[in-house]
């Protein structure tokens, strides 16, 4: 890319870096909870006797809920922006994660704290964090929603061992509120300091006597709800990232059993499961720097290619221990990959219109997918005694998803339809 052509790039990140830095902390605070539970397993077993079956339902539930939410969440910041939306956010979800300390060993505490919690938590997910980034950045887009996306790699690589040095210094009560509070004046602090999504900035600039009006937020490019409904590449886009969650994190809960499948020692599915995990965070900037500069069906539909070839090799056995490490590799580069081409896809054919709204459904998607991926890993595996079959399942879906991503048609031009009042193809 010529310097030229870089300097739009360049002068977005010198605005708006801030942004990115809020977000990303805001939503590695959003997956806090999930990523120290395994901190809390051990510690609420010897103490309530909870079986680890039950403990780990809390997440179930909690999921549920965020995949209800998300579709009213992604209205609220259309309506509102998204800041208004995350600050109060920040304050309930540390508020309602610190009530775990008060537990005093009854189920429904359990459950309840995770009912509630979710609530309040899907006012961080990652609907508004993305709809925040990708109203401010356009020729660097690709690259700022993957390290904002980034903030859930750093949660997985920082909350559980400092989780587990608070736990084993302090006990689990008083960790959870230093976790809670610590990370949660931190997310504070920066978004109210730098998180301004494009509707917020409009806002400001009216009340301090601008020259725009509060009706221009109806005036962002982008489809009406009606044709969001309607329109053929959101579906595909929806079906396709459903069937990568789906697989992808079915694969992620077994990954050490299925290794193990084909001849690999758990020592070494562990090892090779936290190198695939480092190759998360090389998939998110890769991509990200790959959709700031190709079409991103392309980048998407061949990332998930990719995907399904090392589903393939691990079905056939892996003939040699490098085609093993090479399957892994593309696993975990593929998984720091994918919502971040979601939320690029959903962005350049949705437009900002009304992004959250349509984003909040792609996300319950995710949630769903989520949701479904173990179960179907599992019941695989125990009506066959294998894991072949979810392999071979696997193989062909991320196929099918890379295709659907391919084919998909030239996506609008937001920014001439903003000028001209009618679509133009990119």
């Amino acid at each position: 890319m010529s310097s030229s052509a870089s300097e739009p790039s360049i002068s977005e990140w010198k605005a708006s870096w801030t942004l990115v830095l809020a977000s990303f902390v805001g939503f590695m605070f959003h997956s806090m909870p999930v990523t120290a539970v395994s901190a809390y397993i051990g510690p609420l077993e010897a103490e309530f006797g909870w079986s680890r079956t039950f403990i780990s339902f809390g997440i179930t539930v909690g999921s549920g809920v965020s995949a209800l939410m998300m579709p009213l969440i992604g209205a609220m910041a259309d309506r509102f922006g998204s800041r208004r939306v995350v600050l109060p956010g920040i304050v309930l979800s540390a508020g309602s994660w610190s009530l775990l300390a008060l537990m005093t060993g009854a189920q429904w505490q359990w459950l309840a704290l995770f009912f509630f919690h979710a609530i309040f938590n899907v006012m961080i997910g990652a609907v508004l964090w993305t709809t925040a980034v990708a109203g401010t950045f356009s020729k660097a887009q690709g690259m700022a929603l993957g390290l904002t996306l980034a903030g859930a790699t750093g949660a997985h690589t920082l909350v559980p061992p400092l989780t587990v040095a608070l736990v084993d210094g302090f006990g689990w009560r008083t960790a959870t509120v230093i976790m809670a509070a610590g990370l949660g004046l931190l997310s504070f602090g920066l978004c109210y300091l730098f998180f301004y999504d494009r509707r917020d900035r409009l806002r400001v600039a009216v009340a301090a006597g601008g020259t725009g009006t509060l009706a221009d937020n109806a005036q962002l490019p982008g489809l009406t709800l009606r044709e969001a409904a309607f329109d053929t590449a959101l579906w595909r886009i929806g079906l396709s990232i459903l069937i990568i969650i789906a697989l992808t994190i079915g694969f992620l809960v077994h990954q050490i059993e299925i290794l193990g499948s084909v001849g690999v020692t758990r020592s070494t599915a562990a090892w090779l499961a936290g190198v695939s995990g480092l190759m998360g965070i090389v998939g998110k900037v890769v991509t990200g720097w790959l959709l700031d500069r190709y079409r991103g069906d392309l980048v998407g539909g061949l990332t998930m290619a990719a995907a399904s070839l090392a589903f393939a090799l691990l079905l056939s056995g892996a003939a040699s221990v490098l085609l093993i490490v090479l399957a892994m590799l593309v696993n975990g580069y593929t998984a720091g990959a994918k919502l971040q081409v979601a939320s690029y896809l959903t962005v350049r054919y949705a437009g900002l219109r009304n992004f959250g709204k349509i984003y909040g459904f792609i996300s319950a998607l995710v949630a769903a997918g989520a949701a479904a991926g173990p179960l179907i890993a599992g019941v695989s595996y125990d009506l066959t005694g294998s894991y072949a079959q979810f392999l071979s399942l696997a193989a062909v879906g991320l196929g099918i998803s890379a295709l659907l991503l391919i084919s998909l048609p030239r996506y609008p031009d937001w920014e001439k339809a903003g000028e001209t009042g009618a679509m133009q193809p990119a």
